[in-house]
């Protein structure tokens, strides 16, 4: 365990620095102060950070062989969901007062520049991805599209905030594009930076991404505002499709841990697979806190 939460330490502090460097660049004279200062808001501190420990615990399973292009895609992939959460929260879709325990963006900024901080955290995150991995143009383009589609049309996170537009989506659809593609994304991206072949990763990061959405979805009905940082009960308050409402509590339960147990079972060979095997069971386990499990039974 001791090796393991090392490994884990290493993991979490690559993330924050390749942040760190990559909000720098948006600091610079000449840049509107409140949008510069919203941009960091944006990232700092951060949340668990799990799509991009999980792209970097990918890429170090695969072998990596430059550290730099691993860096960028993880950092690339957590400022496109630093950008999905701002837009999220805004008033014209959740109209969340607080992210994170501190005021949301547009609370603490205004609406305008919120919006601005998402659309320049969008534009951050490739322009992040070009600087890691200029000096490899094949691996550059290979992960331009996989973080591309991972955000765009017809299946990316913009399409899973556009499903909560519509009449009527099923759950397996709406939490695929909501959340499970940028979890695929991270898995691929973080096997493409290593030179490994990234479409068999694809089923990790989605299965886990499901997982995280429906322990989401749990957290959402056992958890209390402070304990999550951020509103509760909004899935019900906005109409929006959840595990738990068409699964019920137990329901819901036993199917994070069916969708964690898929997850594990279909990480591809490599030379870290073992490591990374455990890597994830222990970070599962964190998706639903044992207070909040203890309620759900």
């Amino acid at each position: 365990m001791d090796a393991l939460s090392r490994v884990e330490q290493a993991l979490a502090c690559a993330v924050e620095q390749s942040l760190a460097v990559a909000v720098a660049h948006t600091q610079e004279p000449g840049c509107p102060p409140r949008l510069a200062a919203a941009l960091r808001y944006s990232v700092f501190p951060g949340g668990a950070r799990i799509r991009p420990r999980l792209a970097l615990a990918v890429a170090c399973a695969c072998g990596e062989d430059n550290p730099e292009i691993a860096d960028a895609a993880a950092a690339s992939i957590e400022l496109l969901h630093c950008a999905s959460l701002v837009h999220d929260d805004l008033p014209c879709f959740d109209d969340a007062p607080i992210r994170r325990g501190k005021p949301s963006v547009h609370r603490a900024f205004g609406e305008r520049i919120a919006v601005l901080a998402g659309d320049a955290l969008i534009v951050l995150a490739f322009q992040t991805l070009a600087r890691g991995a200029a000096a490899s143009p094949r691996r550059l383009a290979a992960l331009v599209n996989i973080v591309a589609r991972a955000v765009g049309m017809p299946g990316g996170i913009v399409a899973g905030q556009a499903w909560e537009s519509e009449s009527h989506v099923g759950l397996a659809e709406y939490q695929r594009a909501k959340t499970g593609v940028l979890f695929g994304a991270a898995t691929m991206a973080g096997a493409e930076s290593a030179g490994a072949e990234s479409a068999p990763w694809r089923l990790l990061g989605e299965r886990l991404g499901e997982a995280f959405q429906v322990a989401d979805d749990l957290r959402d009905v056992l958890a209390t505002e402070d304990e999550l940082g951020k509103p509760i009960g909004q899935d019900k308050r906005l109409g929006r499709p959840s595990a738990v409402s068409q699964m019920g509590v137990e329901g819901a339960t036993t199917h994070l841990k069916r969708l964690i147990t898929e997850a594990v079972d279909s990480i591809p060979q490599c030379s870290g697979a073992a490591g990374l095997k455990t890597l994830i069971q222990l970070e599962a386990q964190r998706f639903l806190p044992p207070r909040l499990a203890e309620r759900a039974a």
